[in-house]
């Protein structure tokens, strides 16, 4: 008998350019957090738990988002639909209470013509990185976590998989490891499988994913080392998701002063303040007046208070990035409009330590001589870092260099230290020496991506 299953592996879906939210459901193992309402409407890292799937979505580059609501439907609809308005078109499910193959039934003819669509529910949260194989997985795909901890296990849906790598069946009662994410890369036949699915009294999404694998492959797609996923069912799960977003701030390129010092500050404040949704870029343009603060007062000969507003601007510039990854807002004109005012702040602090080091009564021209070196190797610094990584180039570790505290991080520290002891000429020299130092590993150790 011919393998229905192989014969539909050799056509491969094309990269999907619709998503699906699921956002229906009714949440009772959460009313102590929504009070009766949808759980879609919580809110988590500044975002509502449907604003948040929307935009993850959206951020993977498709076109449109369907949002599937049906439980309290008036007010999710009203936030998804503010979300991103001419990308997002939301449906409602007449039997959503049957399961979420009954909600998902209701997006067939928004989806008609699409051959392919992510499907993802409101419920799960997903790191940066999460879903982008599942996106490029040219085949009816599940998201799966091979290695869940024992937490996750017990409440995930399970997923089992036949020696020639193909989904067998989806269920809660299912042996061995492996689980479902909670996102799926899924044909249009979807629908007809949901259809029977319910017509045998089952309107479960697994159910129905289930019966597609007798006909189709479906492939498991596993998460990708360093990318997490959390299912949020109840308070519990909502707090151990907020956590994961918080460890997700901190970037892997981190210098030693961020991960030892800013982050510890700066995470925690950007968690409170993402809760009132403040504009990344005004949220760089107070760290900036904070530095430019700082350089005045540096120039004026205060010391102390200087270096501590230089510091305090070292700290504010994690905020802006951390806030707009914690609602979804990150993007190129963002980092470039921070980029910009880093440079800037850091050419008016080796300023403003010049003009205090001549009222020191420093020689004229070693201390010009020393702002150039110092305000070149800030620039250099980071210049060569985005240069390398434009250019595709192999890097040196980025994490061994940090510790030459020629980064942002640890100048705007070192020129703290200096400043408090009311050595501007040394905070220009050692600028200077760290961040040309680095520039020059960076140049030197930089080498061709192999062939």
């Amino acid at each position: 008998m011919v393998d229905v299953r192989s014969e539909a592996a050799v056509r491969p879906l094309p990269r999907p350019r619709v998503g699906i939210v699921l956002a229906a459901g009714e949440s009772e193992r959460l009313r102590e957090v929504t009070g009766g309402g949808s759980k879609a409407l919580v809110r988590l890292g500044g975002l509502r738990m449907v604003e948040r799937a929307i935009r993850t979505l959206l951020g993977l580059g498709l076109e449109r988002v369907i949002v599937v609501v049906g439980y309290h439907s008036g007010p999710v609809a009203a936030v998804a639909q503010r979300v991103a308005p001419g990308k997002v078109h939301v449906v409602e499910a007449a039997h959503w209470s049957e399961g979420n193959a009954a909600s998902l039934a209701a997006a067939e003819g928004p989806v008609a013509g699409e051959p392919s669509f992510l499907l993802a529910t409101v419920d799960h949260v997903f790191s940066d990185a999460a879903l982008h194989d599942l996106l490029e997985a040219a085949e009816p795909a599940v998201l799966v976590d091979p290695d869940p901890a024992p937490v996750i296990f017990e409440e995930a849906t399970k997923v089992r998989v036949d020696p020639d790598g193909r989904v067998v069946e989806l269920g809660k009662a299912i042996p061995g490891p492996m689980v479902d994410c909670g996102a799926f890369l899924l044909p249009s036949s979807i629908f007809p499988a949901i259809a029977a699915s319910r017509k045998d009294g089952d309107a479960s999404l697994s159910a129905a994913v289930s019966r597609l694998a007798r006909t189709e492959r479906i492939a498991p797609v596993p998460l990708r080392t360093g990318a997490w996923w959390q299912d949020v069912d109840t308070p519990d799960d909502m707090a151990r998701a907020g956590k994961l977003l918080r460890r997700s701030l901190p970037r892997s390129t981190d210098g030693p002063v961020s991960r030892y010092l800013n982050r510890r500050l700066s995470v925690p404040l950007s968690w409170v303040l993402s809760r009132f949704r403040p504009s990344p870029d005004a949220l760089s343009v107070i760290s900036f007046l904070g530095g430019l603060l700082g350089a005045v007062l540096l120039g004026l000969g205060v010391g102390v208070w200087g270096g501590v507003l230089v510091q305090l601007c070292s700290i504010l510039d994690g905020v802006d990035g951390e806030v707009a990854r914690l609602t979804l807002r990150a993007g190129p004109r963002g980092t470039l409009w921070d980029g910009f005012l880093d440079r800037l702040g850091d050419a008016a602090v080796c300023a403003g330590l010049g003009v205090w080091a001549v009222e020191q009564g420093g020689d004229s021209t070693w201390v010009v001589a020393l702002v150039v070196a110092a305000t070149a190797g800030a620039m250099l610094s980071m210049a060569t870092k985005d240069r390398v990584a434009a250019l595709g180039l192999e890097p040196p570790s980025e994490r061994r260099i940090a510790w030459l505290l020629g980064g942002r991080d640890g100048r705007l520290f070192l020129t703290f230290v200096l400043a408090v002891l009311g050595e501007p000429l040394w905070a220009l020299a050692v600028t200077a020496t760290t961040s040309l130092f680095s520039s020059a590993i960076r140049v030197g150790f930089a080498r061709n991506p192999p062939e």
